[in-house]
């Protein structure tokens, strides 16, 4: 069996049994192909015949050629989860990758939108339009619930609870989240006014885009950029950034670190806990702006 067909069932895998999203597909399937031609540069063209030796030279030249140790961590995770699947599938064995750890790195502290900031860019869309209205529940949501742009644009109507004031996020780790007033009467002007107009037929997401169908990342960063230029933010806000904003925010105001986890998914706490450097920084920051003899 060649590369390319252990590529394909792999990727096939991940798409039909693991339900993984295109992201993470994508992720682990250029990790591997990228693989996959280094190894065919250095004479082995078959996964049969890959040693735990050929893995390390590999993750050696990654380290060498000025890779971050997040990226090639990441490569690290993606050949690991690969070559289990192939145990998995009957591989012969033994696994090269069994024995390769992550490369730690230190976790950089978020960059954040001040309150100032985000409430500028809240009031930017105008709610008497379809695509205004539809932008500002987009948003409010975001910032509402601190969820990823890939499950914004993955929520259906069904996901959404404007009674009881929840959300449920299914994309990547399933849970409920509570959204605060002003984002449900987002939500609620867009489902009432906006959306039976944009809406195709039978379309069950809850953000649709202008051709009625479920909107994309790139449409929402298209939308968002232009937000962010009308409310003259001028630093090189993401889309995380504004999960990150949400993150802070709560703790700033005291949410507790385990509440914020289950609502930002977190599968281990630690992720959450970098924000609790951002409020340090923050403090800091005012101390010595706001101090006399600092």
């Amino acid at each position: 069996m060649f590369d390319a067909t252990y590529i394909d069932d792999y990727k096939k895998y991940l798409v039909n049994e693991r339900h993984a999203s295109a992201n993470t597909v994508s992720s682990y399937i250029r990790d591997i192909t990228q693989f996959s031609g280094f190894m065919q540069t250095v004479e082995k063209s078959d996964f049969d015949h890959i040693l735990k030796e050929d893995i390390q030279l590999y993750i050696s030249k990654l380290i060498d050629t000025g890779r971050s140790p997040a990226t090639v961590s990441r490569c690290i995770a993606s050949l690991k989860a690969f070559y289990r699947h192939m145990m998995d599938e009957g591989f012969p064995g033994p696994n090269p990758a069994a024995e390769l750890t992550a490369i730690s790195a230190p976790k950089r502290i978020p960059s954040i939108l001040t309150n100032a900031e985000i409430e500028r860019l809240l009031d930017q869309p105008s709610i008497d339009d379809l695509k205004g209205c539809r932008d500002k529940a987009m948003l409010e949501t975001l910032y509402a619930t601190g969820i990823r742009v890939s499950e914004l644009i993955a929520l259906d109507l069904t996901d959404i609870n404007l009674v009881t004031g929840f959300v449920i996020c299914r994309n990547i780790r399933e849970r409920t989240i509570p959204i605060y007033a002003t984002a449900i009467r987002a939500i609620s002007h867009y489902i009432t006014f906006a959306r039976p107009n944009m809406a195709v037929n039978g379309e069950v997401s809850l953000f649709v885009n202008t051709g009625g169908g479920r909107m994309s990342r790139q449409g929402f960063w298209k939308i968002l950029k232009g937000y962010l230029a009308k409310a003259q933010i001028s630093e090189d806000v993401t889309p995380q950034m504004l999960r990150h904003s949400f993150a802070a925010h709560l703790l700033e105001n005291g949410a507790d670190l385990q509440s914020l986890q289950k609502m930002l998914g977190h599968a281990d706490i630690s992720s959450t806990q970098v924000y609790t450097r951002v409020i340090n920084k923050h403090l800091k920051d005012v101390y010595h702006k706001a101090h006399p003899r600092a």
